[in-house]
């Protein structure tokens, strides 16, 4: 049916609902307390606060917390709607202020999250939103609607928005696209966008604008959203979308906009994340601070790519040179093992004991183990920097007979404090106590005995 599914964003939205769902079921709601009758009039377009009352109230009991959801008759908080958080900020009554902690929408009405109802719930209040966050939150959704529109031009018309969040910090934007973008793409995308915020073109709003005459305007809907017969129109020069959202008066509030990450959420869908204004200067600092603590790595190198790339090929030369000793030592401790083999009950025993370092010798097992010896078990009881190891290796006749190499080394890792496991032909352990290894040497050998 040309449906596809992304398993790891359905699983990680049934987590959310599932979390919803709990949540839902410990939460206690009261009724509506009415103070007064009257409707809500959103002015936060146009203002930053505003006189108002409380219409009505109601409490929320959660887990063991509770607030209170209020309607004012005006506000000038933005309820979280169309990917946009909600306002924050506070009522004030004469010395009294009370924090609003969130706007949320219920039943297309603003509702304002407050931890405590005012003293006097029939005042008259001076509604007002935290202007820093609410400027910061304009200057990044309508960064989004740049960002799409440089999208549409680089990558084609065939891009849609399908989903976006924006909050103060920064902004994410969902939309179709076949692959990956390249780093030159996003590198246009950016260059695009940003010459449309240095033009500083002013905002364009058509508000209650009949839907017919917006998609004339060339007005972009977003797909699967359900419009009015008006809408609110919000343009910024070949920018044109229908958007309930804040935004900045003109371009340049935005400062800069910089992409931070590029990647997929579902087959055909990407996901562009972003940043703008001053978190883009914090962004440019941590990068810069990067590269002064690397240029001080490399004694102030002038060309610090160079000298980080000099610096890993030979780290790459002397770990190979590393790895060729340590092969050379494994093969000469699994000589020693063989040239001094043992017999328990009739089994040929290899031992491996004292200090030694852990890869060589799970190299040296691994050689042993290539090998495919008959009638062979192989007991390393080794310590390396106050840390114990065990390993055993059973042949695969002795496996088929029954002896179990993860069995016995959990018994003889509690000689060390320790535990660990594995197949019935190769197991390990570790532990706490180093100076348990010679127990636990003589431990291996009488399990051996006990299973011939």
């Amino acid at each position: 049916n040309g449906m596809t599914v992304s398993e790891e964003e359905f699983n990680a939205e049934m987590a959310k609902q599932k979390a919803r769902a709990r949540n839902a079921a410990q939460t206690e709601t009261t009724d509506w307390v009415n103070v007064r009758e009257g409707n809500t009039e959103f002015v936060g377009y146009d203002l930053l606060e505003c006189d108002t009352e409380i219409l009505r109230y109601r409490k929320v009991t959660q887990k063991n917390s509770s607030y209170y959801q209020v309607v004012l008759s005006r506000t000038p908080f933005y309820a979280e709607m169309g990917g946009q958080v909600g306002d924050k900020g506070t009522l004030t009554a004469g010395d009294e202020v009370v924090e609003v902690t969130n706007t949320k929408r219920e039943n297309n009405l603003p509702v304002h999250i407050v931890k405590k109802l005012p003293t006097d719930v029939t005042a008259t209040f001076k509604a007002a939103i935290n202007k820093e966050a609410r400027m910061a939150i304009s200057c990044n959704h309508s960064a989004t609607h740049l960002l799409h529109a440089a999208l549409r031009e680089v990558l084609g018309t065939h891009v849609e928005q399908k989903g976006s969040q924006v909050d103060a910090k920064m902004l994410r934007f969902d939309f179709s696209h076949f692959k990956k973008l390249s780093l030159e793409e996003i590198r246009e995308v950016e260059r695009r966008a940003n010459a449309m915020i240095r033009r500083a073109i002013p905002l364009e709003e058509h508000r209650n604008m009949p839907i017919a005459e917006a998609k004339a305007l060339g007005a972009m809907a977003l797909f699967g959203e359900k419009y009015g017969d008006s809408v609110r129109v919000v343009k910024f020069g070949q920018s044109v979308e229908l958007c309930g959202g804040t935004h900045v008066a003109n371009t340049g509030n935005i400062g800069f906009l910089k992409i931070v990450s590029e990647s997929s959420i579902a087959a055909g869908i990407r996901r562009i994340e972003a940043i703008t204004g001053a978190a883009v200067e914090d962004f440019i600092y941590d990068a810069e601070d990067v590269l002064i603590k690397l240029r001080a790595l490399f004694n102030n190198a002038p060309d610090v790519v160079s000298a980080v790339a000099r610096s890993l090929n030979e780290n790459t030369s002397l770990q190979k040179q590393v790895e060729g000793y340590m092969m050379e030592a494994a093969k000469n401790v699994k000589e020693n093992v063989y040239k001094h083999a043992t017999d328990i009950a009739g089994i040929r025993t290899l031992k491996i004991y004292g200090v030694y370092d852990p890869n060589v010798v799970k190299a040296a097992v691994y050689m042993v183990k290539s090998d495919a010896p008959e009638n062979t078990v192989l007991l390393a009881a080794t310590r390396m920097h106050g840390k114990p190891t065990l390993t055993i290796f059973v042949s695969d006749d002795l496996v088929k007979k029954g002896m179990n190499a993860g069995k016995m080394i959990r018994e003889a890792a509690k000689a060390i404090q320790g535990g660990g496991g594995g197949q019935p032909g190769f197991a390990q352990a570790g532990g706490r106590n180093e100076e348990g290894i010679s127990l636990a040497m003589e431990k291996m050998e009488a399990l051996i005995a006990a299973e011939a």
